[in-house]
């Protein structure tokens, strides 16, 4: 069953079409990879979903109902949390204070003692838990990246959006953010939708992978068969990519 569902979406921007009847599910407890070259719409579709933008036409439902009517800072209380292209952390306030953001997003204001612990628990998962007194400022980006991944679980979301979660990790961090998303979806039972240019990465996580380009879905399937796709080697892929296990 889809837990998240698209459907036929178009996105304007003045004369640019940047999503252009693009629809897709997500179904409930998979790992969905979104990929396409820049530009293709990817991030689009993740602004449409958390309503920072509002389609032209089409329609987004998540558990059901339309997320359309929703205001966008009632989204995470609906279950839905993301991460961003460019991490989004509130650099002067510590690791602690920026995942507390998180909790106080999805069940307004705890008590201290549980947000924190909540808090505390999400650190520890991601393997930042010796930098919470810290200020963000300063830290490893490969650290913020894990800081803004706890702060989207701290809300305790149903469905995680992640948006380019490897951009600027080396490739051992790769490899640990693979078994990282594979653990927290399994622990946490959520659903994820992972936009990524790491191709290794995605088809490694990814139980079926959407592609779009200029906007438009050109191919679904599971990793093997979007590898295999004449489309998505002609706009993307350029060959098909070894998948790691």
């Amino acid at each position: 069953m889809a837990l998240l569902e698209v459907r036929n979406v178009t996105r304007r921007f003045g004369g640019i079409v940047a999503l252009d009847d693009v629809s897709l599910d997500v179904q409930t407890g998979q790992i969905s990879g979104l990929i396409g070259p820049n530009g293709a719409g990817k991030t689009t579709v993740f602004n449409v979903i958390t309503r920072v933008y509002r389609p032209d036409a089409g329609q987004v439902v998540f558990d059901g109902k339309s997320l359309l009517r929703t205001p966008p800072h009632k989204v995470v209380k609906r279950g839905i949390a993301r991460t961003f292209q460019n991490v989004e952390l509130f650099p002067g306030m510590s690791v602690l204070d920026n995942v507390l953001v998180g909790t106080h997003a999805s069940a307004g204001w705890l008590g201290e003692r549980r947000a924190r612990r909540r808090a505390g628990e999400a650190l520890d998962e991601v393997g930042a838990a010796d930098v919470a007194r810290r200020p963000a400022a300063g830290l490893p980006f490969g650290t913020l990246k894990r800081v803004e991944l706890a702060r989207a679980l701290a809300a305790e979301p149903r469905l995680l959006l992640l948006d380019e979660p490897a951009g600027g990790l080396n490739h051992e961090e790769v490899g640990a953010l693979g078994e990282l998303i594979r653990r927290i979806r399994k622990d946490h039972d959520l659903t994820i939708l992972v936009v990524e240019h790491h191709m290794g990465l995605v088809m490694s996580i990814s139980d079926e992978v959407h592609v779009l380009d200029f906007g438009r879905t050109i191919a679904d399937g599971t990793p093997q068969e979007v590898q295999r796709n004449p489309a998505v080697i002609e706009a993307y892929l350029g060959e098909a990519p070894e998948s790691s296990s």
